[in-house]
């Protein structure tokens, strides 16, 4: 079988994550920017040179690679059961994260620009316009990830960071999912959610991408 190196989020990040739960979906946003933008800018630029391919070609490349990463990192983490849930919705939300740059730069927008963590946030339905995003992001905003957070998960850090990347990804009712908490079923079901999951984030961030103007 073929090895599928997965995209690993910083060493720091679950550290930094659990040390402003409530801030997480920002935290990760802007970290993602950093780390993905340059990799994607790089990864566009290769591709176009070596082939005549266009947009859409390069955005749905870029579906498909991380649709695979996201279905073999939810085979790997599955294998824990319920205790992997927090470090398994952080590396689903890093390569995720990664996906919305890698589509940015097929459609000719600059991955490196500092929208792009700000509709990375508007994607996952966090905040309804850029603008709003980027208040968020520069600390100026209301974080609505804690006004949309389920009541019953305010209180403990873990709790409340366990809550913050729920709506990050858009699986709000996760928490009750109890079959992650079976060892060995978990690894199917973490394989098939995850890869639904990124294919519907790459649609949603083709279609948002093919409607503004390239900035080539």
């Amino acid at each position: 079988m073929r090895r599928v190196d997965i995209p690993r989020f910083p060493s720091d990040l679950l550290g930094r994550l659990r040390a402003d739960p409530l801030r997480a979906p920002e935290t990760i946003a802007l970290v993602a920017g950093e780390v993905h933008g340059p990799a994607a800018a790089e990864w566009a630029r290769d591709l176009r040179s070596r082939y005549e391919m266009s947009d859409r070609d390069l955005a749905k490349r870029a579906k498909a690679r991380h649709a695979a990463l996201a279905r073999f990192g939810g085979a790997a983490t599955g294998l824990g059961g319920f205790i992997t849930y927090i470090p398994d919705l952080v590396s689903l939300l890093w390569i995720q994260s990664r996906l919305v740059f890698y589509v940015a730069a097929a459609y000719g927008q600059d991955p490196c620009a500092p929208a792009r963590p700000a509709e990375l946030l508007v994607l996952r339905d966090l905040y309804p316009d850029v603008e709003d995003a980027e208040a968020a992001l520069a600390g100026t905003g209301r974080r609505l990830a804690y006004a949309t957070l389920d009541k019953s998960l305010r209180g403990s850090r873990d709790a409340e960071l366990f809550g913050s990347l729920l709506r990050f990804s858009g699986k709000r009712a996760a928490r009750r999912v109890a079959a992650k908490s079976i060892p060995g079923f978990a690894v199917v079901f973490n394989s098939w959610s995850n890869e639904r999951d990124t294919r519907a984030l790459a649609n949603r961030a083709m279609a948002y991408y093919a409607s503004v103007p390239a900035a080539r």
